[in-house]
């Protein structure tokens, strides 16, 4: 497919300058169907240089792929990530007022996006809630050199009016308290069954997703409508947010299976 060709030939690209220039270089934000194209493509090569993924956080769902020369030792932990590496992101932190309307991930996205931005420059947005310390809004994850553009520009999201400002990636508040608890039951757990139920979608529409490569689980692409889930499972929509398959209890009288669901908004 094009695209992932061009993906390929970006990173071929990155790699040569790290390479030849002796320098640190970082690509774009990937989504789980491009990281699968990245460790497929790196898998059984012998690259001149290092390669870690790094999206600001230890879970983070998107990451970007850097390349490190040979003299910088960086093995993609959190423990001692060179400066240079967390100087590639900051923290965009936005509050709605008091008394506002809590907004969704899908808020968030679409009014950045609004801003001509290219979804590439975006990590994960970390949804809070009002019990949160910080109160309702999100931490935004981005690459730091559009940081100072958002900042300037980005007022509103749906009908609320936003308070942003910028911090370090070191600030980021990566607890996510806007979680609802959901409860139903299934027919079986297959991935498009629990993804149906977990996003409000018919099984038809969730397979869809699922086949079209923009259902993801514990942060790898999954292509298959009858893989299965299992409890503590982490299963993203891209666009519709994230869920945790929290519990698997017993049957109902209809036989299906009862579930309970932490659903990330």
């Amino acid at each position: 497919m094009k695209n992932d060709e061009l993906l390929i030939a970006q990173i071929e690209d990155k790699i040569r300058q790290a390479d030849e220039w002796s320098m640190m270089t970082a690509g774009d934000f990937l989504d789980a169907h491009q990281r699968k194209i990245l460790t497929d493509y790196v898998r059984g090569r012998k690259l001149p240089i290092r390669m870690a993924l790094y999206g600001g956080y230890a879970d983070a769902e998107r990451c970007m792929p850097v390349f490190l020369p040979e003299y910088m030792e960086w093995d993609g932990g959190f423990e001692a990530i060179p400066e240079e590496v967390g100087a590639l992101l900051q923290v965009i932190r936005v509050s709605v007022p008091k008394g506002g309307k809590a907004l969704t991930h899908r808020d968030y996205l679409g009014s950045l996006l609004a801003l001509g931005l290219d979804r590439e420059v975006t990590g994960d947005i970390l949804v809070r809630g009002e019990d949160a310390p910080a109160g309702l809004g999100a931490d935004i994850i981005v690459k730091a050199e559009i940081a100072e553009f958002i900042e300037m520009h980005y007022e509103k999201a749906g009908r609320a009016n936003l308070t942003v400002s910028v911090h370090p990636i070191e600030e980021l508040m990566t607890g996510e308290s806007h979680i609802i608890k959901k409860q139903d039951t299934v027919a079986s757990l297959r991935l498009d069954s629990v993804a149906a139920s977990a996003f409000a979608l018919s099984r038809a529409k969730a397979s869809d997703a699922i086949r079209r490569g923009i259902v993801s689980v514990n942060s790898v692409e999954a292509l298959k409508t009858d893989m299965e889930v299992k409890e503590g499972d982490k299963i993203v929509l891209r666009g519709r947010g994230k869920a945790v398959l929290a519990e698997v209890g017993g049957t109902s009288r209809k036989d299906r299976i009862r579930i309970t669901l932490d659903l990330y908004r």
